[in-house]
């Protein structure tokens, strides 16, 4: 297969695009701190700076004066250029988070779902609702959004289309095709565990490690994972289903149907399993949502009267976590892994310390020697932050900016 040759305004483009990630990284950074951190050359900065201030996309937001030579000026994104949307689609919520285009949070609207009621009639409309109110609340006209970027779970690219791939949801073209019709603005969708790496990539621990899998955790988990700074997507989008590989030899069925996934043990509905099997008669295990019950095992796991069961629970699934983390380790070699997710935020600190034991003890070789095992630092909702960016990216891109690595649009 014949390699496609990059023109000069392909390496324009991603002159740029370095550029603007190394902006929004920093808040404010110097021409002279963008020389060092893109390894561009001076006049290539210089030029490229200018394109994008007379664009209206950086600013220069102030001026400091030195000892010796002329002011410095100090750039960043321009808020000022609009406002984009980014929305996590999830089994049991909607969430649709405003941002400005310096990708500054201004507000959010969520819309918790019935994780039993999935139709994609119901859930485009619950995604219409949710972009709805949040411009509603945030008194934004239409008119003045550059971009909705929607992550969809499971979402693949095959020879029939596009495609959300997720038990009990049987989303196709024609599904997305009416979300287009109803969002009415310019959209992206992208898988969730992309739009988590592109968070974490442009805003976490990726601007300072071109190698590093973060793992989401809640109803179900993957692994989005960044190679040499470059978001590993796979052939049809679906690189990082590391929830669906396999922990235990003929053990607990997932819903995917396979059986002894990673998910059947640290997803929510796999923790409450395992709190189950400790405990049959804990009053947990009798709440019906995913999120009512993670949250009210925080809450017992912080309490001062002991919940032996609930603390098995927790050391039980950080032992699975370590393990299928381990696999993982071995396989990619980051030199970091994050957690991230709304089961990784409730219980994420109580089982960082053994997962770590874990994960050491379980790898092979030296292979985790060096490794970083933390919770992400990206602020918020990192699905909504990323799918923004991804949404600003493809603005950009609509603009003439920006020619190469174009996000999935539609």
């Amino acid at each position: 297969m014949a390699v496609a040759r990059r023109t000069a305004r392909d390496i324009r483009s991603d002159s740029r695009l370095d550029v603007l990630h190394a902006v929004l990284s920093a808040a404010e950074i110097t021409r002279n701190e963008l020389v060092q951190a893109t390894g561009l050359s001076p006049a290539t900065v210089a030029t490229v700076v200018g394109e994008l201030i007379t664009a209206g996309i950086l600013v220069e937001t102030k001026m400091s004066v030195g000892l010796v030579g002329r002011p410095t000026a100090t750039l960043g994104m321009n808020g000022a250029g609009g406002r984009v949307v980014g929305i996590d689609v999830a089994e049991t919520y909607v969430r649709a988070v405003l941002f400005d285009t310096a990708l500054n949070q201004l507000g959010f609207v969520e819309v918790e779902r019935d994780e039993h009621f999935l139709t994609p009639e119901l859930m485009v409309e619950a995604i219409g609702e949710a972009l709805d109110m949040v411009l509603e609340q945030e008194r934004v006209a239409r008119d003045d959004v550059r971009g909705v970027g929607v992550s969809l779970p499971g979402l693949v690219h095959g020879s029939a289309g596009v495609s959300v791939l997720v038990p009990h949801w049987a989303w196709r073209t024609v599904d997305l095709d009416h979300l287009r019709e109803r969002v009415a603005l310019p959209l992206v969708i992208d898988n969730p565990l992309k739009a988590i790496a592109t968070a974490e990539l442009w805003l976490g621990r990726g601007r300072f490690c071109p190698n590093l899998v973060t793992v989401n955790l809640g109803t179900g988990v993957g692994a989005a994972i960044v190679l040499d700074g470059q978001i590993a997507r796979g052939s049809t989008n679906s690189a990082g289903e590391w929830g669906h590989s396999l922990l235990a030899l003929d053990g607990r069925e997932c819903r995917c149907g396979r059986r002894g996934c990673v998910e059947a043990y640290v997803g929510a509905p796999g923790i409450l399993r395992t709190l189950s099997e400790i405990a049959p008669d804990h009053p947990l295990v009798a709440m019906e949502l995913q999120r009512d019950v993670i949250g009210a095992m925080a809450r017992a796991i912080e309490s001062p009267e002991p919940d032996d069961a609930v603390r098995e629970t927790i050391a039980r699934t950080a032992y699975y976590l370590g393990s299928a983390l381990a696999d993982l380790v071995a396989v990619v070699n980051p030199q970091a892994v994050t957690l991230t997710g709304w089961t990784a935020w409730a219980l994420g600190a109580h089982m960082l310390p053994a997962v770590r034991e874990h994960v050491a003890a379980q790898s092979p070789g030296q292979s985790a020697d060096a490794l970083e095992l933390e919770l992400s630092t990206v602020k918020g909702n990192s699905v909504a932050t990323g799918v923004a960016t991804i949404a600003l990216e493809r603005f950009l891109a609509d603009a003439g900016l920006i020619t190469t690595r174009i996000p999935i649009a539609l």
